[in-house]
Formats: structure tokens, C-alpha cells, sequence
């Protein structure tokens, strides 16, 4: 299997294990549809090795260790079940300890499927595969998705409480006492002293950002340039209707493939994280936010990955949506050709707003575009093509919500 690919299973009952060359923690969390674990019940590890329909096996003795699914026994409210690999080793990467996965039917032992994720570097922790529920069929799909902050930053994605260390206690120290001022000595009747200098000019005004401005779509398709905004608003009328960001690229100008992953990351009023949509999750906010699955090489014509966003679904709460771009490979920007993302019609298919990616930086993580609700109910789109060092998309959480 290839990242973001997915298999019907042949099988009721079904085991992950996961193998490497050092040794492994392997875990499984139950999710609802929201993406999150009902409680910290549904996080299954060594320490609480058993949940509904999930089963956690010790592998020793050189065996790795699995979970196992019970697809007829997983609870109703559960539609997936993801499985987790870190280190065992305190710090460990998974820099050339790549592990593989191997789904297997629990019954008779024979394999379904091989999972290897490609390219990993400083990540302490992998979401491996997950098994999943779709239109009333279990399937499963390499997913591959790494994380930097273990497998704490995992349970904690998926709704787990971490409980945080005690801080140390800090030593008492001594009161700092001021330094007395100094007087200045008495002036020499006769003495030359040098002029004061001069103040410091002040700093120039800070030039408006290239581009800015607002437009609507009453003319028809908007070309935006970095930091300038369109209202989608036509005619007077708001464009509450399904909507589709469209991200393409073209692979690096010396022929290699580039492995980029093309999200959005939904937001509250006060910035506050809701949750994201990429290859590893493409369904979020009850499907109000869809994605097409992963393209592993930008080659082909036309968008190399899709977001579908139901505007008029949007729960109240997401006012803000980031539209990113990261290069998993590690490949830079300045190795990618003709990064762009558009603003389609999903229902006509008409495009409405374009912005090209003119200029690159030498990193791994690009805001293209984000979606702003307005007061009034309508929605902004702005352009944006600020770049980041993020090889993820949870490293992208962060600066896109400074930047909202």
C-alpha cells in the first residue's frame, strides 16, 4: 500500500502488527465521527490492553506487537480505529528504523496487506494505518502520518488526556538589590562639552501590502495576488452553496517526484483549533469538509488534490479556514513549479477565484489561502502564500491561526 490508499477487508476480524528493527509501542485509539475518542477508555495500549472490539497483543520474544479488530464487536458510534507506533526508546526517531505494517486476517493468519511509510525523519511517533467504516464497509488505509512530540501529541490530537508533568519547584532566591543611581559630577566652568546627539529619525511608514484590496465576483473570475481579498458575494447576493479548493503543483524542475499534501485547518472565533482535513482525515465537521486523497507525485493535469467545503454546512462555530500546503518528502517550495489553488463552483463548476504561487521560498509548509465568515454570514477569501518550516499539517495548526 501507498500512503493514502485504501482496501476493503476480506475479514470480520483483522490484526495490525506493526514491525521494525528496534523495538515498538503499538496502540490503538477508537474514534467517533468527529475524529476524537469518546473517553480515555477508547485508548488502547499495554497499560489498558482491551476495549469494545479492539485488543492490544504483546508481541515478545522478536514478535512485533498488534492490535486487533473485531469489526462485528466495534461499538455503534465508532467508525474508525487508527493504529499508533513509537520507539520504544525515549527519543528515538523513526530516522532509518522505517517500520512496516502488515494487516492480517486474525483468523487464519494470512496477510491482506503491507504498509511501509516512506521518508521519515525526526518523527517519534506514526499514525500508521486505520481502519475505518464506510458506507457500511470496513476498510483499511495507509495513512503514515508522523509526529514530532511522540505519541503524547497523538492521544492528545485524538481527544486522550495527557496529564503533564509537575514543574520543578524552583529554589528561593536571593533579593536582587537595585543598583544605587550615580550622580553625576558638577560641570567645569570653561570646559567644552560635545553636543547631545540627535534623535534618531523616525521609522518610515510601513508600505501596504502588495495586492491588498477587496473584490467581489460580480465580474466574473477573480485572479487574486498575494494578501488581496475577494467577497464571495455575486450579484449582491452571498455565495452560501458547496465550494471547492482545487490545489495543484507540478513535480520539481529536475524530473524527481514531490510528495505534497494539500489541507484545511477550520478554526473558532477566538483561533482556537476545531480541526483538519488531509489525507489521514478526509471527512471532518460531519462532512461539511471533504478531501480528495492523496497525490503523491503532482504529475497529471489539473488539480493534484481536492477540498470540497458545503459553506451553508459549516457548524457556527468555524469562522476561519486555512487552506495549506506541505511537503511531506521534504522537499522545498523552491524545488515545486506552478503552486496554485482555486476557488470552484462545486455545483457549476465555474471557477471563481485563482492565486498562482509567483515566487517560493526555500521551506516545507505553505499558507496558500484562508475563508473568513464574516458578520453579516458571508465569506471572504484571501490570498495568501506565506511560508512556514512544517512538514505536516499539525505543524501548520499554529501559524495559521497566527495568521487568521
Amino acid at each position: 500500500m501507498t500512503p493514502g490508499s485504501n482496501i476493503p477487508l476480506a475479514a470480520a476480524r483483522v490484526t495490525v502488527d506493526v514491525a521494525a528493527p528496534v523495538r515498538l509501542d503499538v496502540s490503538g485509539l477508537l474514534l467517533t465521527a468527529d475524529g476524537k475518542v469518546r473517553s480515555d477508555d477508547d485508548f488502547i495500549f499495554y497499560n489498558q490492553p482491551s476495549g469494545p472490539g479492539v485488543t492490544y497483543r504483546s508481541g515478545g520474544d522478536g514478535a512485533p506487537d498488534a492490535i486487533i479488530v473485531d469489526t462485528a464487536a466495534v461499538p455503534p458510534g465508532i467508525e474508525k480505529i487508527v493504529v499508533t507506533a513509537s520507539p520504544d526508546a525515549a527519543r528515538q526517531t523513526f530516522q532509518g528504523i522505517e517500520p512496516t505494517a502488515t494487516i492480517r486476517d486474525a483468523d487464519s493468519g494470512s496477510a491482506l496487506a503491507t504498509f511501509t511509510p516512506p521518508r521519515l525523519g525526526t518523527e517519534t511517533a506514526l499514525v500508521v494505518v486505520e481502519i475505518y467504516l464506510r458506507n457500511g464497509q470496513w476498510k483499511a488505509r495507509a495513512v503514515g502520518q508522523g509526529y514530532a512530540d511522540g505519541l503524547a501529541g497523538i492521544a492528545t490530537d485524538f481527544g486522550v488526556t495527557v496529564e503533564e508533568p509537575a514543574p520543578a519547584p524552583v529554589a528561593p532566591q536571593q533579593p536582587v538589590v537595585p543598583p544605587q543611581p550615580l550622580t553625576p559630577p558638577a560641570p567645569v566652568p570653561g570646559a567644552q562639552y560635545p553636543a547631545a546627539p540627535p534623535a534618531p529619525p523616525a521609522p518610515p511608514a510601513a508600505a501596504p501590502a502588495p495586492g491588498a484590496g477587496k473584490v467581489n465576483l460580480d465580474k466574473g473570475r477573480v485572479s487574486l495576488q498575494k494578501n488581496q481579498t475577494v467577497s464571495l458575494v455575486k450579484g449582491g447576493r452571498p455565495l452560501l452553496a458547496r465550494v471547492k479548493m482545487g490545489l495543484g503543483w507540478e513535480p520539481a524542475y529536475r524530473g524527481a517526484d514531490i510528495d505534497l499534501d494539500a489541507s484545511v485547518i477550520a478554526y473558532g472565533p477566538q483561533r482556537n483549533h476545531i480541526d483538519s482535513c488531509y489525507f489521514g482525515k478526509l471527512t471532518i465537521l460531519n462532512g461539511a469538509v471533504k478531501h480528495s486523497g492523496d497525490n503523491l507525485t503532482g504529475e497529471g493535469a489539473g488539480d493534484d488534490e481536492v477540498i470540497v467545503v458545503d459553506l451553508g454546512r459549516l457548524p457556527q462555530e468555524v469562522t476561519g479556514l486555512v487552506f495549506t500546503v506541505n511537503s511531506f518528502s521534504g522537499q522545498k517550495f523552491t524545488e515545486v513549479a506552478k503552486a496554485y489553488c482555486r476557488l470552484v463552483d462545486a455545483t457549476t463548476e465555474e471557477e471563481l477565484v485563482r492565486f498562482d504561487l509567483t515566487h517560493a521560498q526555500p521551506q516545507t509548509g505553505v499558507m496558500m489561502a484562508k475563508l473568513i465568515r464574516q458578520f453579516t454570514g458571508e465569506w471572504e477569501m484571501t490570498a495568501m502564500g506565506d511560508f512556514v518550516k512544517a512538514r505536516t499539517v499539525r505543524n501548520m495548526v499554529k501559524p495559521a491561526a497566527q495568521a487568521l
